[in-house]
């Protein structure tokens, strides 16, 4: 029976690829074959990734530093990278960063800071490879990691930037796999719950938000280490063909209730 996840010979882009989630997802479509581009703004930390990477999995990987919020620099790393690895079969677009404030108290710049990396960074790194890639090969894999927080508000941590901006990918997976459906690109989302992340460690581990899991969350706990792979490496699969604009909460359940 043939291995419908298997990712040998194609190529994948993930942003944020330096720490956290970025490099359990790009661990996840290594183990089953993919050559990875891990993209994010500390050369020293992606170097450690790519090293880590190619001796743990045996596939091929290119090192990119990175920021998504310069329009310029994105179109060259496309450029690099199709020049380097041959093409790109797979974006995760999984950079992000989250203002955590009392609404009232958010400034421009916090706001406008969320929306640039988030949401017009994640338009950027898509534009530019279906442009280049993906459409020429009549073929593509766009995987957006939003949140639950862009489905739902929430009372705990205020974080009105955060879930506008996410909110906002939910809805351009929707666009993009509108648009680009006849090229055979499609384009999903996968909108992690609580997650452990050096971004989220400090909050996660206070007594209030632990109480909070347990009561908002139906699995009463937050998501461990590798229970995103299964949902990025189904989206990324070639044969995956007949799933688009889908926005696929990996949340314990929150969004359920």
């Amino acid at each position: 029976m043939a291995n419908i996840f298997d990712l040998t010979g194609r190529v994948a882009v993930i942003t944020g690829c330096s720490t956290g989630l970025g490099v359990q997802m790009a661990k996840a479509l290594a183990n089953q074959g993919c050559d990875i581009v891990a993209i994010a703004r500390r050369q020293n930390l992606l170097d450690e990734v790519c090293a880590d990477i190619e001796k743990t999995y045996g596939v091929k990987t290119l090192a990119v530093k990175l920021d998504i919020t310069d329009t310029e620099a994105v179109n060259a790393a496309v450029d690099e990278i199709i020049a380097k690895m041959g093409k790109i079969d797979i974006l995760v677009n999984n950079a992000g960063t989250g203002a955590v404030a009392p609404a009232e108290d958010i400034t421009d710049e916090q706001f406008m800071n969320e929306i640039d990396i988030d949401l017009f960074g994640s338009f950027r790194m898509a534009r530019a490879i279906a442009k280049k890639a993906m459409i020429p090969a009549k073929f593509g894999r766009v995987i957006n990691i939003a949140s639950m927080y862009g489905l739902v508000g929430n009372k705990v941590a205020p974080a009105s930037p955060y879930h506008a901006a996410k909110g906002g990918v939910v809805n351009l997976t929707r666009a993009l796999a509108s648009e680009w459906g006849k090229y055979g690109i499609t384009v999903n989302s996968i909108c992690p719950g609580y997650f452990y992340s050096p971004l989220t460690k400090e909050t996660l581990d206070s007594d209030f938000f632990q109480a909070n899991a347990r009561t908002m969350i139906p699995l009463e706990r937050y998501g461990n280490d590798g229970e995103l792979d299964t949902a990025v490496c189904f989206l990324a699969s070639p044969a995956t063909t007949y799933v688009t604009g889908v926005n696929l909460p990996v949340d314990g359940g929150y969004t359920c209730m």
